[in-house]
């Protein structure tokens, strides 16, 4: 078995991969095992779906922001502690999510999370990095690597729906709690320690810029579905994500060892890769997020169900994601990349027709399955391809910027499709009763039972209403479906988009023989 020797200890490749493999399961799971969950979230706490949309967002939004400084600050002072610190962090956040009064704290509890799982995440494509210089091995360990990610992801909504099945919301964060525990304890033995000083300060004014201009624009793009985009200071924080971004680009310029360095970008192999990773994780949210509402809210699953709807989905991203990995060391990756685009697209399309008012599980596995299939075939290449055109002393900085893209594209996909999905349930079912003449009182009070997941103070179930206002929930539901589908086919767009960008790209830029050491 080969060896690496980090200080006085032998370390086996296989062991320390294992280990940094469970880390990004630990921080990727997170990102989805609360969709299942929100329904329950929704009925203990009271929650509307701006709120709920922060307890997925609340998590994600930090670890995007921070990522890119987590990385280059993992290039510093050395990617195993800046990783240990993090999934202490981690813990504690869960412990603050699980013990939550209300639905504030628990956002709270998540951003914490956020934190910890930005410190831990990127430097598990680091350490992969160094362990193994070959390309060859790199692709296929990198196939491990977005197995886990994409298994991770797709195992969010089923191992979530089964500990809400089996106690409640809280239960999911007791959960990451033990995991996190048992986690620390085997990366502190097993994960090698690396680290590439580099010259200068810190990059703390790329860090302050980056996390306005992120925080700005997200939370806008949230907040502006309850107060309206006109809103004057809605538009002032889109102003000021803009006048951030502009900053923030002048002094990654200008800075000795920027937080991002602006010169990889302008490779067509580092920002069309950076670009499918936005473009595939906004599509993999369409689905997480709002097919998983869907289920719960409107048809009724129950936590075993969800499960097992989404079961199929997580072995094809893992089936997808290996395979791929074999696939891009032996080409490289350009093909992968452009069939995961195409096949993830296709997916999205198939979900889009599988989900009726009265969905067949059958059909609606296999379509979530396909769209799986093709998550994994797209992830290993891009992550290479990042990876190999970037220098192993910046393996954390290209780590972070490839993380951030998926963060971000997940972050972005929650906050416009919930936008798509919220105007739409506003517009049809608003003109639907105001048809029937039904007051505008009445009108607005529905619409927001029906934003908030039809229960709480009102008790109403969306999937079981009460007999006398049962066509009204229909109508609502329809609208919500509507909603849903639009959703879908933006996201199947945006991926074939990115796949064209790709299929555009000269061949050589993307070959294997132009990685760099």
């Amino acid at each position: 078995m080969e060896q690496t020797v980090v200080g006085t200890r032998a370390v086996s490749r296989s062991i320390a991969l294992t280990t940094v493999l469970l880390v990004l399961f630990l921080t990727f799971l997170d990102t989805t095992i609360v969709s299942v969950a929100l329904g329950n979230i929704q009925y203990d706490l009271g929650a509307g779906v701006i709120p709920l949309q922060w307890v997925v967002n609340g998590y994600s939004l930090v670890f995007a922001s921070l990522m890119l400084f987590a990385g280059s600050l993992g290039d510093r002072l050395g990617r195993k502690w800046l990783m240990l610190a993090g999934i202490v962090v981690f813990c504690l956040g869960s412990v603050f999510a699980a013990l939550a009064p209300s639905i504030g704290w628990l956002v709270a509890g998540r951003a914490v999370m956020g934190v910890g799982a930005a410190a831990s995440e990127p430097g598990t494509l680091s350490v992969i990095r160094h362990l193994y210089p070959d390309r060859e091995q790199r692709a296929r360990a990198l196939g491990a690597w977005a197995a886990v990610s994409g298994l991770s992801l797709a195992l969010g909504p089923v191992i979530g729906g089964l500990l809400v099945a089996i106690g409640d919301w809280r239960t999911v964060f007791w959960f990451n709690l033990a995991l996190g525990a048992l986690l620390l304890a085997f990366a502190a033995l097993y994960v090698p320690n690396s680290a590439d000083p580099q010259p200068g300060r810190l990059d703390v004014r790329g860090f302050v810029l980056g996390a306005i201009m992120l925080g700005s624009l997200i939370y806008a793009g949230i907040a502006g579905e309850l107060y309206g985009y006109g809103t004057s200071w809605i538009i002032a924080l889109f102003a000021i994500s803009g006048v951030a971004l502009v900053l923030f680009l002048h002094v990654e310029r200008r800075e000795q060892s920027p937080m991002l360095d602006l010169g990889y970008l302008k490779q067509a192999a580092v920002s069309s890769a950076l670009f499918v990773a936005f473009a595939v994780y906004f599509g993999i949210f369409s689905i997480f997020f709002f097919t998983a509402l869907y289920l719960d809210i409107v048809v009724g699953y129950s936590g075993w169900q969800l499960a097992g709807v989404f079961g199929p989905m997580a072995g094809l991203i893992v089936a997808g994601s290996v395979g791929s990995g074999f696939w891009v060391g032996l080409i490289g990756p350009r093909g992968p990349m452009l069939t995961g685009c195409v096949i993830s697209a296709g997916g999205i399309l198939f979900t889009r027709s599988a989900v009726t008012a009265d969905p067949h599980f059958g059909e609606l596995s296999l379509a979530l399955a396909v769209a799986g299939f093709g998550f994994g075939i797209a992830v290993v290449p891009l992550t290479a391809a990042v990876l190999g055109h970037v220098p192993a002393a910046f393996s954390g900085m290209a780590a972070g910027a490839t993380n951030t893209a998926r963060q971000l594209g997940a972050v972005v996909g929650v906050a416009a499709l919930g936008a798509l999905v919220s105007a739409t349930i506003t517009h049809d079912f608003g003109n639907n009763l105001a048809q029937r003449g039904v007051p505008d009182a009445l009108k607005d009070a529905i619409i927001s039972i029906l934003k908030t997941g039809g229960s709480g103070a009102a008790g109403i179930d969306i999937a079981h209403p009460p007999a006398e206002i049962s066509s009204l929930v229909d109508a609502a539901t329809t609208a919500f479906r509507s909603g849903l589908h639009l959703a879908l086919l933006v996201s199947a767009v945006l991926i074939v988009l990115a796949g064209a960008i790709t299929a555009l790209i000269p061949r050589a830029a993307l070959a294997p023989d132009t990685e760099v050491q």
